[in-house]
């Protein structure tokens, strides 16, 4: 690359930063996975018992995540080996995080303080206990889970006056001095979706810490980091993702994790989803379009470092839609008018897919599974705005930047 191409590359990234701290001297709250407008609207969805809202909010109600009677399980030390392999608390820390994070918007919808008494009591459960995450996947657990733990409790802080300032000190505490050591450095040779994990929780996190470093890390690192989950090095610009020739249940894993880190980011009023000519939104057009049976081009894949080499483009799961496609859309369709035809193919086909499974009574072992997606992300309109009459420091949308005002960097 020439060296004006650096320059130009490090101009871009300084003018970001600079315009970052200049927009963020506080954030929107809440304002990691949703904002009070988002939750308001659908709020009202659920009210007038509107599709597909109801039958999306029925079969989140229905999760095991939002019983009442969920009891937590934390451990204070907690091992995540290769593939789960010692699990020593990584399923229960998992468990625990979707349920948080579904007690906490289910409190948020119905204004049930029963379920915000829920998602506290597991948040206290595990600042209270938890001591170390450790063996070879605990940045790729605390990358997964962390971002629905930070979900939780950005709910509760800033829509409920019941969870104690000691509480929530020490859950902060846990952030800081347990969860953010782990993620600081992310793992660029690692298969890109471990890197993605870890940018949705490090944005939550800084958003929920109000941590303008830490927020900023994630940023940086999203726009060009170094390793295989930075937006250019996990996809081409066909679209083709780093993991494509691995299997397709983690590229749809990193896909969905990427997704996350950018509605956090908008929720900021940074515009990570146009960043390099809406590169997220040709991986999801890719992956969608393979995932749905039709052909796609590919060429071979060396990753950071040349770790992986995927020579030809892998049919394993393929076909099996995760629940990653209704938030994309919502973006690109919805906020962009963009076409995305085969992110809102997989989006309805799921969308059916779920609605199969309760017109045949099967109670959902997950979080809602796509349910969650489509009731939180469904249909919301293009001006979904904060509140109107919001004029005070921290809860004003700062405009989006756009990030196409820098030069268009190259794949590499």
């Amino acid at each position: 690359m020439p060296v004006t191409m650096l320059q130009q590359i490090a101009v871009c990234t300084l003018l970001l930063v600079s315009s970052l701290q200049a927009a963020h001297a506080e954030f929107t709250h809440p304002g990691i996975a949703h904002t009070q407008a988002s939750i308001d609207f659908v709020k009202e969805k659920i009210a007038t018992g509107e599709e597909p809202w109801a039958s999306a909010w029925r079969s989140v109600q229905n999760s095991r995540y939002a019983d009442l009677d969920w009891t937590p399980r934390p451990h204070a030390h907690v091992e995540r080996g290769p593939s789960n392999r010692p699990d020593i608390g990584s399923s229960e820390f998992t468990a625990d995080a979707n349920a948080a994070y579904v007690h906490a918007l289910c409190w948020t919808l119905t204004g049930d303080e029963a379920h915000a008494r829920k998602a506290a009591e597991i948040l206290n459960a595990w600042s209270g206990t938890l001591e170390t995450i450790s063996n070879h996947d605990a940045r790729l657990l605390v990358g997964m889970d962390g971002y629905d733990f930070c979900n939780a409790a950005e709910l509760l802080r800033h829509t409920w006056d019941g969870w104690p300032e000691a509480d929530q000190a020490r859950f902060e505490t846990m952030l800081r001095e347990i969860f953010y050591p782990i993620i600081r450095d992310f793992y660029p040779s690692a298969n890109g979706n471990w890197d993605a994990a870890m940018l949705q929780t490090m944005l939550a996190m800084g958003v929920y810490l109000d941590d303008q470093a830490m927020f900023d890390r994630g940023l940086a690192y999203y726009l060009d980091g170094e390793g295989n989950g930075a937006v250019r090095n996990y996809f081409k610009p066909s679209g083709q993702c780093q993991e494509s020739g691995r299997d397709q249940a983690h590229t749809q894993m990193g896909l969905g994790f990427l997704a996350c880190t950018c509605e956090v980011a908008w929720n900021q009023g940074v515009d990570l989803y146009g960043a390099y000519d809406n590169l997220l939104l040709k991986g999801y057009e890719y992956t969608a379009k393979y995932n749905l049976g039709y052909d796609v081009p590919y060429e071979p894949y060396r990753s950071f470092e040349g770790r992986y080499h995927y020579k030809t483009i892998s049919d394993d799961s393929r076909g099996r839609l995760q629940a990653i496609y209704e938030k994309v859309l919502n973006h690109y369709a919805n906020r962009r008018g963009l076409e995305a035809p085969f992110t809102r193919q997989a989006a309805q086909e799921l969308r059916e897919d779920s609605n199969d499974r309760r017109s045949r009574g099967r109670r959902s072992r997950r979080r809602g599974s796509s349910a969650l997606e489509t009731l939180m992300y469904f249909g919301q309109p293009a001006d979904l705005v904060m509140p109107a009459g919001k004029t005070d420091v921290g809860t004003t949308r700062p405009p989006a930047l756009e990030l196409e005002s820098c030069v268009q960097l190259p794949s590499r």
